[in-house]
């Protein structure tokens, strides 16, 4: 009896392990789709991949913006402003909160970009963390880190302390 009750328990571990590993491994698959989607500036994927009711933070602490707002800001940024985005030593992982305000599945995808603009053709390469939320299968809420002035400052910008004048 002892180990019957052993296998159905390693039976039932063995299963939720798959279980979690196989919606980490879609939610992973997901993300490495989105950036990829950015990277080609292919707007169309990164609609269909967003949630209607999706909603993206950051990088400064006042900057949201709902799906329409991102895809309009995407497709203005492919046209206007960067030639290429590149992904380098990009990285995913894969976690479930299980309480609590931020429960859910998330990723979180560390990444080296590189970013070309069009009309200099100036680059700049930055580390950026996005935090993505996901719910059926869709992107749901993001947050995006990275260092603003870093890329001013690459740009040829210079911080000047107003105290200074």
């Amino acid at each position: 009896m002892k180990k019957i009750i052993f296998a159905i328990l390693l039976l039932t571990i063995i299963i939720s392990c798959s279980t979690t590993d196989k919606k980490a491994e879609s939610n992973t698959a997901l993300i490495t789709k989105y950036v990829k989607a950015v990277e080609i500036n292919d707007t169309a994927t990164m609609e269909s991949l967003l949630d209607e009711n999706y909603w993206g933070f950051g990088p400064s602490v006042g900057d949201s913006i709902n799906k329409s707002g991102a895809i309009a800001n995407w497709k203005n940024n492919i046209e206007n402003l960067y030639e290429t985005i590149t992904y380098n030593k990009s990285k995913n992982i894969s976690v479930e909160i299980s309480d609590g305000i931020n429960q859910g599945e998330w990723v979180s995808n560390w990444a080296e970009v590189n970013i070309v603009y069009k009309k200099d053709k100036k680059s700049v390469t930055i580390w950026a963390n996005t935090i993505y939320q996901i719910k059926n299968n869709k992107i749901i809420k993001s947050y995006t880190f990275y260092n603003e002035a870093d890329v001013l400052e690459q740009l040829g910008f210079v911080f000047i302390n107003p105290n200074d004048l």
